[in-house]
């Protein structure tokens, strides 16, 4: 008989809660983490040499692998379609370390597969390598999707005299901005309609869960927003919402609890980001774009 999934425990403690205690009932992809390394018994001569791999600043990564792994382990079939972009042996490895509770190795395969040097700071401090994801949480993710929400658009500029009046934009990352005097075409996948969508949602003046769309229309396919990311401006840091069976939980890896059932949203929390996944369903005209 094989042992549950990780989706699968947080799945049952959501039946199973009560109104005392709305916590998961241990901590899931803790902010950090140390990676150990077996050490060779002899160095290469001028080479650094370090047996501990120490992560800080994770939450620039942390709640959009944990939404990941929801969507994933929710959706069956959206796996082989993730495979295509990130190859199988990786989607494959990180269900395995996330259900193997392998939290720190999940962030490693992560930093090593997915992300440049350029992209976080790292320093050696006698035997520990140490790497610090401080940044910004689309920079270190979103933008490592490689091609999967790569999108073409072109815009007209309402101005006749406008230098750069008809326009067209390839975009690997989607933005939600306000306002503006340009009209835009509706946006087309390149790849086809990708199994999930994320919508930097930075530049968006209300931050409130409830005022943003529950569905979408994207390439005649119905999106269903599934979770978010939200920044604590204060603490400069990044924690997550994501559903599962109708039920929002937040997940926060800084938090001793940090997986908790919601009856509302999360408060003095700003939103930074939506993510909504392809239902099987194509839209029909009743549908807005």
């Amino acid at each position: 008989m094989r042992s549950k999934t990780l989706f699968e425990e947080i799945r049952a403690s959501i039946s199973n809660n009560d109104e005392e205690d709305r916590s998961f009932w241990r901590p899931v992809l803790p902010w950090g983490g140390v990676f150990n390394i077996k050490a060779e018994r002899k160095a290469i001569s001028g080479s650094p040499v370090y047996v501990q791999i120490s992560l800080k600043n994770t939450c620039t990564i942390d709640g959009f692998l944990m939404i990941l792994y929801v969507i994933l382990r929710d959706n069956r079939g959206f796996s082989r379609e993730l495979a295509v972009f990130l190859g199988k042996q990786f989607v494959e490895h990180f269900l395995y370390l996330m259900d193997s509770c392998n939290y720190t190795t999940v962030k490693m395969l992560w930093i090593r597969d997915r992300m440049s040097g350029r992209q976080y700071r790292s320093e050696i401090h006698q035997a520990a390598l140490e790497i610090d994801l401080f940044g910004n949480e689309h920079e270190n993710f979103t933008e490592n999707l490689e091609n999967l929400m790569s999108t073409i658009q072109k815009s007209l500029c309402t101005n006749w005299s406008c230098p750069a009046r008809f326009q067209e934009f390839l975009k690997t990352t989607i933005s939600i901005r306000c306002g503006g005097l340009r009209e835009f075409s509706q946006r087309v996948f390149c790849h086809g309609p990708p199994p999930f969508v994320i919508l930097n949602m930075q530049q968006w003046k209300s931050e409130e869960l409830s005022y943003v769309p529950y569905n979408l229309a994207l390439c005649q396919y119905r999106y269903s927003l599934e979770g978010a990311t939200l920044f604590n401006k204060e603490e400069h840091h990044y924690s997550a919402a994501f559903q599962i069976d109708g039920c929002w939980m937040h997940y926060d890896g800084l938090r001793g609890n940090n997986l908790i059932l919601l009856h509302k949203p999360p408060e003095l929390l700003l939103l930074s980001s939506l993510v909504y996944i392809r239902s099987s369903d194509k839209t029909d005209s009743s549908w807005t774009h």
